[in-house]
């Protein structure tokens, strides 16, 4: 399995502790790698056009605040793997478990498989005074379990990428609603927000954590410190 793990600078900690705690969880070989802005965009991978004048970053496409530097990037996943099973996260997440359990509970037939949750944010600012961005399907594309042999996900091309509105993008415009397979919920545990769930696999910190500058604390931190070391 390929993992990506969204990057933002901002979130170097917390980025680490997510590589950390994959690398302690998992049996076996696993790639892993940090999906980087600049290094999409030195590429030519992503062209799509960002306004940076302010504090926080502007999407031009979807007239919209990015809440986190990877908001688009993570849907670039399927075209850079190819082939197989990939894994995209978000940096302010840890493993509990080795990820390739997910193999033997989701449909191989289906393009994407992800938490489908049920959730509105409760918080109209998070960490590092970002906006909390609300639409739908919200935060079912934080973790993402994709099949890059299915050809349902060659319908998602990097001018889709670069072009497509937010909304569009994390809505997966591109599948139909019986191509998106479901994740049992403790493959991504919003912390703080969701009852903890039995056999936890990934704990999200959505809200922010321990690896924030000014970080108030909250229940759980505990959880990210533990993997921190």
């Amino acid at each position: 399995m390929r993992v990506l793990i969204g990057y933002d600078e901002r979130e170097h900690k917390a980025a680490a502790v997510c590589l950390k705690s994959l690398l302690e969880v998992t049996r076996g070989e696993v790639h892993a790698e940090f999906l980087t802005l600049s290094g999409l965009y030195s590429r030519g991978l992503l062209t799509r056009p960002i306004d940076q004048r302010t504090a926080q970053e502007y999407d031009l496409v979807s007239n919209a605040h990015y809440s986190t530097r990877f908001n688009i990037s993570r849907f670039i996943t399927p075209i850079l793997c190819q082939e197989g099973f990939c894994l995209f996260v978000d940096c302010d997440t840890i493993f509990l478990r080795d990820p390739r359990e997910m193999l033997r509970e989701v449909p191989s037939r289906l393009p994407l498989s992800v938490v489908k949750h049920e959730h509105e944010p409760t918080r109209a600012v998070k960490m590092m005074e970002q906006y909390q961005n609300e639409y739908p399907r919200k935060n079912w594309s934080s973790v993402m379990l994709f099949n890059c042999d299915h050809p349902a996900n060659r319908r998602l091309s990097l001018w889709d990428v670069n072009h497509r509105t937010r909304q569009e993008l994390h809505g997966f415009y591109w599948l139909h609603n019986e191509e998106i397979g479901s994740l049992n919920p403790a493959w991504n545990w919003l912390v703080n927000e969701q009852p903890r769930p039995d056999n936890l696999g990934i704990a999200h910190f959505t809200n922010g954590g321990p690896f924030n500058e000014g970080w108030p604390g909250a229940e759980h931190d505990d959880l990210w410190l533990k993997h921190a070391g």
